[in-house]
């Protein structure tokens, strides 16, 4: 076989950015447990500001990396066999955040069917409910906790509900900027894109309107129980996600309104993006049935 017949494989040079992202990992973890510590304690330390320079180190290799990958792809360095790549690496790193997502869920099925269930004096635990907690009763959500503290329960309609639609809304518009851009219609394309962030935006603020109602009126915090633990938890890690999921469709925004980027042929960077929007809807939607409705 004539070795012409063989497709090219771009290998990068040696790269500084591994390195630079293990540091910052290391002082974000190092600053992290520090910083809580001397909170706990009441003291003055070094832990916020490692894990402010960590954070910072970890943007900055952010931006030169992507920037390095940009540039190699605008330059036409990439195979078929290297878009394969990284499609393979975004399809895991997105079953990784489904099992991240999975292993919360299943915390707060255990609690449910399992652990309040026995705590009640289910099956062969009438003297474990006697001794631990006589005055239980094994209903959800759990609104008072052993110490006392009682709180009040997240319904599912007012906040919940519109930022359910908002999403879900988003998915569609995120869909037809897709669609737009394997049409080549660049004002399809630049107008989902963009209601697509803003929806995301408007979300993120809902939640902090949420949580603050919680706080302040509900008497919801991370401290009531097993309830608000779960519920923080799992809304707060998924608006973690939306974060994410906005601040990189933002950047294909930026990459398309002002570079021109992306081609029907080649534009794996907005699909990785779109691939994990859709990933964070669906997830929103498994949570609003669980966590707020059920």
């Amino acid at each position: 076989m004539n070795n012409n017949e063989y497709e090219k494989y771009y290998v990068p040079a040696q790269s500084p950015w591994p390195i630079v992202g293990a540091i910052g990992l290391f002082c974000i973890a190092f600053g992290a447990g520090n910083y809580v510590n001397d909170v706990k304690n009441e003291v003055t330390g070094f832990g916020g500001y490692l894990l402010l320079a960590g954070i910072a180190i970890i943007i900055f290799m952010l931006v030169g990396w992507f920037r390095n990958v940009i540039d190699e792809s605008m330059a036409g360095m990439y195979s078929k066999q290297l878009d394969r790549s990284f499609r393979q690496g975004m399809s895991w790193f997105i079953f990784s955040e489904v099992m991240f997502f999975c292993a919360f869920f299943g915390a707060l099925l255990y609690a449910r069917v399992f652990s309040i269930p026995w705590l009640g004096g289910a099956s062969n635990n009438a003297m474990t409910h006697e001794v631990l907690w006589p005055a239980f009763e094994a209903i959800w959500p759990l609104t008072t906790t052993p110490s006392g503290q009682v709180t009040e329960a997240m319904g599912w309609n007012g906040l919940p509900l519109i930022n359910t639609i908002i999403l879900l809304v988003s998915s569609v518009t995120c869909h037809f900027a897709h669609v737009g851009l394997e049409q080549d219609k660049r004002k399809q394309l630049k107008w989902g894109l963009g209601i697509t962030v803003l929806l995301g935006v408007i979300f993120l603020f809902l939640q902090v309107e949420e949580y603050t109602h919680a706080y302040q009126e509900m008497g919801l915090m991370l401290s009531s129980g097993m309830y608000g633990n779960t519920f923080y938890l799992l809304t707060g890690f998924h608006g973690l996600h939306v974060t994410l999921g906005t601040i990189m469709l933002f950047i294909m925004f930026l990459r398309i309104v002002i570079k021109d980027h992306f081609t029907p042929e080649n534009h794996f960077g907005f699909q990785a993006a779109s691939w994990y929007w859709h990933f964070v809807d669906v997830v929103w939607v498994c949570l609003f049935i669980f966590v707020y409705i059920m």
